[in-house]
């Protein structure tokens, strides 16, 4: 092989100094992390409250009933994923948002 071994040099345009801006603040990942717990409630919460009140308002109309469970049930699912992401679990609750989005739009093509 003749690829060159020296890689590690620093080019003409940046000077490599260890330490300086490789190193994350601690504060900036605890705010990220509590910034996905809000975002993930906060978004189960909303598509939680918006599927309960399409089952409500499906079950009042001459829907089948196969379309207010499907919404009721769509709204559980998001719930659950509010409750995860407030717990930290931001990717099992983002899986859980769109399989309960999945369901209720489900649920609005049998209407």
């Amino acid at each position: 092989m003749s690829g060159r071994t020296d890689s590690d040099t620093a080019t003409d345009a940046e000077p490599v100094i260890s330490g300086v801006d490789d190193v994350e603040e601690p504060a900036d990942d605890v705010s990220d992390a509590r910034r996905a717990r809000w975002v993930a409630s906060g978004t189960g919460v909303l598509l939680c409250l918006a599927g309960l009140a399409a089952a409500v308002l499906r079950l009042t109309g001459s829907a089948p009933a196969l379309v207010p469970a499907a919404y009721a049930l769509g709204a559980a699912v998001c719930a659950l994923a509010a409750v995860l992401g407030s717990r930290g679990r931001t990717r099992r609750a983002l899986w859980l948002l769109i399989l309960g989005t999945m369901v209720m739009a489900l649920g609005d093509q049998f209407d």
